[in-house]
């Protein structure tokens, strides 16, 4: 099995998983931020509807190189977007990102993969590296950031790993199945 295949099972369910917060993104609270440092729960929720498109472009070509620009333009591109709008993002985006994984071999995998920032280099690690750390575990980080937003705006968070204190029953309590 590749290492591309063993990780197709991981991706549907936390791609899955970041698609139930997205859903639960209030249109009233867009500009909405805890802290005077933090994003705007729709630059948050854009960002995370962004992943499919990391995921593509680290398997699509061998360097991503963004300048100030890039940057400041990929900030901008949240604005006047609704939920409807992050979660048509999200989803047009993930199947092409899913396909590209999945036709991943062992020397995809193993290929280098470089981000440059400004021309410095940022990122210059393997693939499935990169994919592990920049596309899983990034997502994964800023997926439970939003589960705060929203639990902050009064917001049932879906369960991930089990049911969300949300989700509780009393039975599901008493087991001690909580996630």
């Amino acid at each position: 099995m590749s290492p591309s295949e063993k990780l197709l099972s991981e991706f549907d369910e936390e791609f899955a998983a970041t698609r139930g917060f997205l859903e639960r993104v209030p249109d009233d609270k867009l500009t909405w931020k805890p802290h005077e440092k933090s994003m705007e729960l729709g630059r948050l929720a854009w960002h995370l509807a962004d992943f499919p498109e990391w995921c593509r472009n680290i398997f699509k070509d061998d360097v991503l190189k963004m300048t100030e620009e890039d940057g400041a333009k990929a900030m901008r591109a949240c604005e006047g977007k609704r939920r409807a709008d992050i979660l048509a993002k999200f989803d047009r985006e993930l199947p092409e990102a899913r396909a590209m994984l999945a036709k991943a071999g062992d020397a995809d995998m193993a290929h280098p993969w470089k981000m440059e920032w400004a021309g410095q280099v940022i990122i210059d690690s393997p693939r499935e590296q990169v994919f592990r750390k920049w596309v899983m575990n990034h997502m994964i980080h800023h997926r439970a950031q939003l589960g705060v937003y929203l639990r902050l705006n009064g917001i049932a968070i879906p369960g991930v790993y089990g049911p969300s204190a949300d989700e509780m029953t009393s039975s599901t309590a008493a087991a001690g199945d909580v996630g």
